[in-house]
């Protein structure tokens, strides 16, 4: 039991305001979702960037005799691995295991990113990746949805973090400006001595 007149440490105050926000275990799900869809988007952009540019390490993966692998058939892969998982109700219930629930929340969003980042592929059935017509608007609707939904599933936990942050700050400064003040009350005291 937590002592009420103790001041919180600060990972105390981020885990009383996670679970606090979270409280309900839906949001969190989604909260992870969409974090790991933003997460896995940033990355894949950010690898087939450096394979059009040549950049090593990274490189297109084949299949045999030089099939291009697509990135949307492992978001597809995960994303029909956590649905059976779902059906089967494996991972949808705080009580039974959160570390499930939280993976299978994760490796959704993950699938989801990798399968949306080649939308245009699918709607169009050409690798149109790199051209005005597959990069813009989907690039610019799933960062805008992202953003949007990471804010609103998980905006209540960042604010209260925000101000903790704000409030610790503050807090610094104040003490800072004690200590100021009783040093320049320590020497008008020794300069009232002297003058005696």
């Amino acid at each position: 039991m937590r002592n009420p007149g103790r001041k919180l440490s600060r990972a105390e105050h981020i885990r009383h305001a996670y679970h606090h926000h979270f409280a309900q275990h839906h949001r969190e799900r989604q909260f992870i979702a969409s974090g790991g869809f933003f997460v896995t988007f940033a990355i894949t952009r950010a690898i087939t960037h450096a394979i059009k540019a040549g950049k090593a390490p990274f490189h297109d993966i084949g299949g045999k005799g030089g099939t291009h692998i697509h990135h949307m058939t492992f978001g597809i892969t995960a994303n029909l691995i956590v649905g059976y998982l779902w059906v089967l109700q494996i991972g949808t219930h705080r009580h039974r295991s959160l570390r499930l629930s939280r993976t299978t929340s994760l490796l959704y969003g993950a699938g989801a990113a990798l399968t949306l980042d080649e939308f245009a592929l699918w709607l169009n059935l050409e690798d149109d990746y790199w051209s005005e017509k597959g990069r813009e608007s989907i690039d610019a609707v799933v960062l805008f949805g992202t953003l949007v939904s990471i804010g609103a599933l998980g905006g209540g936990v960042l604010r209260k973090l925000a101000r903790r942050l704000r409030e610790d700050r503050h807090s610094g400064q104040l003490a800072r400006m004690q200590v100021a003040l009783r040093d320049r009350e320590r020497l008008l005291r020794t300069r009232i001595v002297q003058n005696q």
